[in-house]
């Protein structure tokens, strides 16, 4: 069963090749994905990283939390479930 980890504090200059390679070094990554703002497309600067199994996530928050990782201090922990938001309107009002 695949385990997907949040990881946090990343350079804004931060690919989703370069975090793929990173965390490939604790086992074998099933995605690296790196949110960006939809307005500027610029990252925000977190992303998700998704392992085939629960022990090499486990490896990989050992290896990688609190780590150095190009000038800043890495966080990585099990993502949650995304929450439900409400809904809003195009002017951005909630309905």
């Amino acid at each position: 069963m695949s385990k997907k980890l949040f990881i946090g504090s990343l350079p804004y200059s931060t690919t989703e090749d370069a975090l793929r390679d990173h965390f490939a070094q604790a086992g074998n990554v099933e995605s690296a994905v790196i949110i960006n703002d939809k307005m500027t497309g610029r990252s925000k600067g977190f992303g998700f990283v998704e392992y085939s199994t629960e022990d090499e996530a486990k490896k990989a928050m050992e290896m990688f939390d609190g780590k150095d990782f190009d000038g800043r201090a890495l966080v990585v922990n099990e993502a949650k479930p995304m929450r439900e938001r409400p809904q809003s309107s195009e002017d951005g009002f909630q309905l």
